[in-house]
């Protein structure tokens, strides 16, 4: 793949327009940049990830609730700054620091998710 973006470069091709981000912050200092594109495979995942269709047989609803926000927090988060620390980016660190979130944090992430969803995606009902 990077070979590609190189020999694109050099024949001066223009670059791939990149997503629109928004921040979100809150009263401790913390600002969350979510992503302002889903892809239709994306949401048609999400939709069955959200129902419980996605999940094991047996599943508890409250699994899909967390899978779902899960989800979506994994494919809408750009960057995370946790009080003033050096901003997480590699999608690997944001998703292993929201598994390691305090609830109050994890309140905080829906609620922002909710948000973000109801203006951008009216489609996506965010859990």
């Amino acid at each position: 793949m990077g070979r590609r973006r190189r020999r694109r470069e050099q024949a001066g091709a223009p670059a791939a327009p990149s997503a629109p981000v928004d921040e979100h912050r809150d009263a401790e200092g913390n600002v969350l940049a979510l992503r302002g594109v889903l892809t239709p495979a994306t949401r048609t995942q999400y939709a069955a990830i959200a129902s419980g269709e996605a999940l094991a047989p047996g599943a508890a609803r409250e699994d899909a609730y967390h899978r779902a926000a899960e989800f979506l927090f994994e494919r809408l988060a750009a960057s995370w700054t946790i009080a003033g620390a050096p901003p997480l980016t590699k999608p690997k660190e944001l998703l292993a620091r929201y598994r390691a979130a305090t609830p109050a944090e994890r309140d905080w992430i829906r609620s922002v998710l909710r948000a973000h969803c109801a203006e951008h995606f009216p489609d996506v009902r965010a859990p």
